[in-house]
């Protein structure tokens, strides 16, 4: 959107070329809004057609293969609903984890001060930059057999659980960061002013202003669980109907030659997905709303 400033006639006000007499204000100035480039507009629609939209298509077109009841034999079948249930399960598990954990630790990096406060602040986008098969590697090391911690998840949704919360944490850390900065500190002042504990100001302050953030975060933590791939590989094992998640089965359908199933099971997999980002960004715009109409 483009905006043009117009200037609005003022009685009585001097000429733009002469110096104003003190006590002069501006003239006001009405925002007039224009629609964008059409250009601009064509080329963001044309790459995310083939970006995004282009490969949904095939990805849909390839999963009716077989016609629908070679879809439904295909998403169906005990190993693959046994995946949608590691999956969903243990993803649901990570993110509410998650959204706590990241709130806690946004809180901290944003409130607190404490030596090394960069560094952990740093750490958090590591997962980001990690090749998801180091990931894999670290974690077998440090959780696996002839663990140094003593701890052994190897070959359990345990294990599981630990990659995805590894990957997913700066999703949720990142997404209520920002909003917990921008926060109004006169509202808890005004709020402790009138007698309010700590913890009445938290519930009825604080965490409502960030409901919206926390619900996006955990949306995209909880997509990025459930397609998580290179990190569960060597903790989890990929184990039928154990630790196996949907995206494993998903390569053990194209290894054995069954690029149709394979495409049904990933087109459940981007349903379930989406369908969870579209109710919690829902939510979140609820929640927002809510949080303009109390101030």
């Amino acid at each position: 959107m483009t905006a043009t400033l117009e200037p609005v006639d003022t009685p009585g006000a001097p000429p733009t070329d002469q110096p104003r007499p003190r006590g002069f204000s501006l003239p006001k100035v009405r925002l007039r809004h224009r629609g964008g480039s059409p250009l601009a507009s064509g080329i963001a629609v044309l790459w995310l057609s083939v970006i995004v939209l282009a490969p949904l298509a095939a990805i849909l077109v390839a999963s009716t293969g077989n016609g629908f009841a070679g879809f439904w034999d295909a998403v169906t079948a005990p190993a693959a609903l046994a995946s949608f249930r590691i999956s969903i399960v243990v993803a649901a598990v990570v993110t509410v984890i998650n959204s706590i954990m990241g709130t806690l630790i946004a809180w901290v990096l944003v409130r607190d001060e404490f030596p090394g406060k960069s560094v952990v602040n740093a750490v958090i986008d590591l997962p980001f930059a990690l090749p998801t098969i180091v990931a894999s590697i670290v974690l077998l090391a440090l959780y696996g057999p002839g663990s140094p911690v003593g701890i052994h998840v190897q070959h359990t949704q345990i294990g599981v659980g630990v990659a995805l919360a590894f990957v997913t944490l700066p999703f949720v850390v990142r997404a209520v960061q920002p909003v917990l900065m921008e926060l109004d500190k006169d509202v808890e002042e005004a709020a402790a002013s009138l007698g309010a504990n700590g913890r009445t100001i938290f519930w009825r302050v604080i965490l409502p202003a960030l409901t919206p953030a926390i619900l996006g975060g955990a949306g995209l933590a909880f997509s990025r669980a459930i397609g998580e791939f290179g990190s569960v590989i060597l903790i989890g094992g990929g184990i039928p109907k154990e630790t196996e998640v949907t995206s494993q089965y998903i390569r053990a359908l194209i290894e054995q030659d069954s690029p149709v199933d394979a495409a049904a099971v990933s087109v459940v997999l981007l349903a379930v997905s989406f369908l969870v980002l579209l109710v919690l960004r829902g939510l979140s715009g609820r929640a927002a709303k809510r949080q303009e109409l109390d101030r």
